[in-house]
């Protein structure tokens, strides 16, 4: 029994050290002027909760949740900014950067030379992502707390929710990044994304919608993410985070199959 597991462990093992070497080298190119690419990603969603969910949200007053409780306009915001950001900075990582390292500067031909396999240099690439993806995460999660929106204990509990929800967007961005054929493809990238950014719960809750496009809200994996953070910071989870938990798994491992399918495809011509 022992002969027939131990082969595939060992074969993880090196699997999963290949993945991490990617990441060690994004680490080992860093730049001092890439902290203020970080710095403006963080700053977005920072202003955007003072500018809306404080300053609109002291004309709007309370919002009443699903479940019958009302909460103030700036705790119902801030989680879907939590949500927004974590989606912004996995997908700023795995578009863009991703899509430049694979097209341009061909730098995967080269890692395709070793050991490494197109499915590892995804992987790798998302651990990357996601790296960018929890510096945000914590340090907005601070500032939810400071603000008294949310507990410590909650925020503790939304991290990993948050790095989900990276994870997932890191997937989907990377299977979208094999799909594109030139920089101009950014523009309707960008787009989607706001629109999502828009239209999914951040605002106001998808029941305030008419009944068709609430169920294409519904549907988003935004709105999904939203609903999952906002949930753990507002004390209401129940069954449908599990519903959202599951919804972004199944976005992770359909993006991160498909996006090393198509690397595989692209590169080992």
């Amino acid at each position: 029994m022992l002969t027939l597991v131990m082969p595939k462990l060992v074969a993880f093992e090196g699997s999963g050290r290949r993945s991490v070497s990617v990441t060690e080298r994004n680490v080992a190119a860093l730049k001092s002027a890439y902290w203020l690419v970080l710095i403006g990603g963080l700053l977005e969603p920072v202003l955007y909760l003072f500018s809306i969910g404080v300053g609109v949200g002291s004309l709007i007053g309370d919002i009443e949740l699903s479940d019958g409780r009302s909460v103030g306009y700036t705790e119902f915001v801030a989680p879907a900014m939590l949500a927004a950001s974590a989606m912004s900075g996995a997908l700023a990582e795995t578009t863009f950067n991703f899509f430049g390292k694979m097209k341009f500067m061909r730098l995967y031909d080269g890692m395709l030379a070793t050991p490494v396999r197109p499915f590892e240099i995804a992987l790798g690439e998302l651990l990357w992502a996601m790296a960018r993806g929890s510096v945000y995460s914590v340090v907005f999660l601070a500032i939810m707390v400071a603000m008294g929106l949310t507990t410590p204990l909650r925020a503790l509990a939304a991290f990993p929710a948050a790095v989900l929800v990276g994870f997932g967007f890191g997937a989907l961005g990377m299977t979208v990044a094999t799909l594109i054929r030139s920089w101009q493809d950014f523009d309707l990238i960008g787009a989607g994304q706001f629109a999502l950014f828009l239209f999914s719960g951040t605002f106001v809750p998808a029941e305030a919608y008419p009944t068709a496009l609430r169920w294409l809200v519904e549907v988003s994996p935004l709105y999904r993410a939203v609903d999952l953070i906002r949930g753990i910071t507002l004390g209401s989870v129940g069954w449908v985070q599990v519903i959202d938990v599951l919804y972004l798994l199944v976005l992770l491992a359909v993006g991160l199959t498909v996006s090393g399918r198509r690397m595989g495809k692209l590169l080992c011509k």
